[in-house]
């Protein structure tokens, strides 16, 4: 009886530190987060009335546009 109760004491521990140990493994392989990039405006075609982001529209006088040819389409008021 006292065997059974040494070796499971035994075991136990063993099981412990190896889960210790396992966690301590995990935490140093995992790459840091990647930072979460910021939202980005979105606008609307006046052509079209395409959304895309803001930084990747055409600015012209009447406001932004989804590419240089449909500014120019508008502009000059043709469809």
């Amino acid at each position: 009886m006292k065997f059974l109760l040494v070796l499971s004491v035994i075991v136990v521990a063993i099981w412990l530190w190896r889960n210790n140990r396992q966690g301590d493994l995990d935490s140093t392989k995992r790459p840091p987060p990647k930072p979460t990039a910021l939202p980005m405006a979105m606008v609307a075609c006046l052509q079209c009335g395409t959304h895309l982001p803001e930084s990747e529209s055409v600015r012209g006088p009447g406001g932004r546009y989804c590419c240089d040819e449909h500014r120019q389409q508008h502009e000059h008021g043709t469809a």
